[in-house]
Parts: C-alpha cells; structure tokens; sequence
C-alpha cells in the first residue's frame, strides 16, 4: 500500500508478457552482460545465471510491496553481474536501470513505446570498452 492506502499498481495480464520481451532486449544489448555468459565468466552455467537476473528484476518489479527505486534496481543488477564475477565502470548498469524503470512504467499505462524501439533497433550493438572478468583468489 502507499502512503494513500492504495496498493500499488499491477502489470496487466497483457504487460506483463511484454515487459518480459523488453527486459530480454535490453539484457541482449547489454554488452558486459553479453560478454560474461558468452565467455563464461560465471562458469558453465553463466546462461543460466544470466536469466536469473532476469527473473529477479521480473519479481522484483511484480513482487515489491515498497515503492520501486532506481538505486535499488541498480543494487539487483550488480549483484547479478557478480554472480557472472563480472564488473563494469562504463555506466551501463545506471543505463540498464533506467531503461528498465522507463519500459516498467510504460507498461504499466499500456504503453510499450521503448519495447517497440528497441525491437526495431535490436539489430545494432553497442561496443563497451570498460568490462573486465573479475578473478577471485
């Protein structure tokens, strides 16, 4: 509930879906996410970790019963990047954030303008120099 006592709002049964699909774009245009599972950084598994991170920001999202922060939702995919023992100085983890808190309340109104863009530009991909493996000893 919020401070009126009204709950917060809800995905609809249509959004919902499509939220996904954009969250699976902006993660397949996000370089260093890229990079860690196609490399492995995280191990074997890293696919899997990578999807994981998707979910979690689905729940996140759906799940909150707290107003939705930005910070926060940088804290969620950090932490994701370092399950794949991955670190980025490039800025594109705020980047991710933001797009994601842009598409989530779009969605919300039945909008899915930034879902459409980046359908249409998920052709081009981006380049980020900033990405390392991080090697714990």
């Amino acid at each position: 509930m919020d401070v009126n006592g009204v709950p917060p709002k809800a995905l609809s049964a249509e959004s919902l879906p499509i939220f996904k699909e954009g969250i699976g774009l902006v993660f397949s245009r996000w370089s260093a996410l890229q990079m860690a599972v196609e490399n492995e950084w995280g191990g074997r598994d890293s696919r899997l970790k990578a999807d994981q991170i998707g979910s979690d920001i689905v729940y996140w999202f759906t799940q909150s019963k707290e107003p939705l922060y930005m910070d926060d939702l940088e804290a969620i995919l950090e932490e994701g990047l370092l399950t794949l023992n991955t670190e980025v100085d490039d800025g594109s983890i705020e980047e991710v954030a933001y797009k994601l808190m842009v598409m989530h309340e779009e969605c919300l109104e039945g909008k899915f303008q930034a879902i459409e863009s980046l359908r249409e530009a998920n052709q081009n991909r981006a380049v980020v120099h900033h990405v390392r493996q991080v090697i714990y000893v």
